[in-house]
């Protein structure tokens, strides 16, 4: 069967201007239990599943971000708002940095942003963050368009141009990515303060310290 690449291309245009992504004001303001936060995500981002047996978030998930110094422990078992945020981030992020690269970039935001710690609380980032995404979907939207009408002026001659066609599209969006994540990495390597293996253990025993607590103040 022919690949119907315009006809995939227009689709995913459309995708484009109904994207799924957690808008500020559907974030919970009250604390939630552990199964509550997985149903919201799910609930939320369900769009982006690849397949749909693909799990957005799992209590094991939870529990190995907040082992891996990436996620503040909960209070009585219940997540706020923030932990909500911070766990928003790190979805997106595990795709394609590694865990130490994202507690680089969390970290600051955990010391310094997190429950209102700063004039400038991780809700009011968000938000900040969030207002800029209809000029950077509008900038992907042009860029797709573009590199769509390049691959199909490509292998015009050739047998099998359609799969050539979407490979060439394929190949330039993926090295659009390699180049990006190469960036990312050299911003936080040169940039960021980098998480020592010191510096993680130090933060698991605080972490353990704070759910002890919690669990005596039950």
């Amino acid at each position: 069967m022919p690949i119907q690449m315009d006809d995939f291309i227009r689709t995913i245009l459309k995708d484009l201007e109904t994207a799924n992504y957690i808008k500020p004001e559907e974030i919970p303001s009250i604390e939630l239990y552990m199964d509550q936060v997985t149903t919201f995500m799910d609930s939320h981002l369900s769009s982006s599943k690849r397949n749909a047996e693909d799990k957005i978030l799992t209590k094991t998930m939870i529990n190995n971000y907040a082992k891996n110094n990436l996620l503040p422990p909960p209070v009585k078992k219940k997540y706020s708002r923030d932990h909500i945020l911070m766990m928003i981030f790190i979805y997106y992020f595990k795709g394609f940095l590694s865990i130490s690269d994202i507690q680089s970039l969390l970290n600051p935001l955990a010391e310094n942003h997190f429950e209102e710690k700063s004039e400038l609380p991780l809700k009011m980032l968000y938000e900040q963050l969030f207002s800029l995404e209809k000029d950077q979907l509008a900038i992907l939207r042009k860029d797709l368009v573009q590199k769509h009408h390049i691959a199909k002026a490509s292998f015009e001659g050739e047998k099998d141009k359609d799969f050539l066609q979407c490979f060439t599209l394929i190949s330039m969006l993926s090295f659009d990515v390699y180049m990006k994540k190469q960036i990312i990495e050299k911003m936080i390597d040169r940039l960021l303060p980098k998480v020592s293996p010191e510096d993680t253990k130090s933060a698991k025993k605080t972490n353990a310290k704070a759910a002890k607590k919690t669990k005596e103040e039950k």
